[in-house]
């Protein structure tokens, strides 16, 4: 992956207002790109973003951070499609119940 063959499309600057889109590389910002592509992209930038990082790593991170990151009808939608069925749960209502009991 370069950023000179594949670069990052000036398009997703939208998605990444709170950072310098200049100095946004694919390789140190993966994450927030999948992230904020599978949430908010367009058909060409989801066409980037499979090209660029592929099938198999977007499904590791819809298995590791997925759950967390992306909002639960996005999260379905992605987990379903590209068939992820274990992933790791947020922990916060398991950590609700302990904490809030009387």
């Amino acid at each position: 992956m370069s950023e000179k063959i594949n670069p990052i499309p000036l398009s997703l600057a939208r998605l990444l207002q709170e950072y310098d889109f200049d100095d946004v590389k694919i390789e140190s910002y993966a994450n927030i790109l999948i992230e904020r592509t599978l949430e908010m992209g367009n058909w060409d930038e989801l066409r980037w973003l499979f090209h660029t990082y592929g099938i198999q790593r977007i499904k590791n991170y819809l298995k590791r951070l997925g759950h967390r990151r992306l909002s639960p009808m996005t999260f379905n939608y992605w987990r379903k499609l590209l068939g992820v069925k274990k992933y790791r749960r947020a922990p916060f209502a398991e950590i609700r119940k302990h904490v809030w009991r009387d």
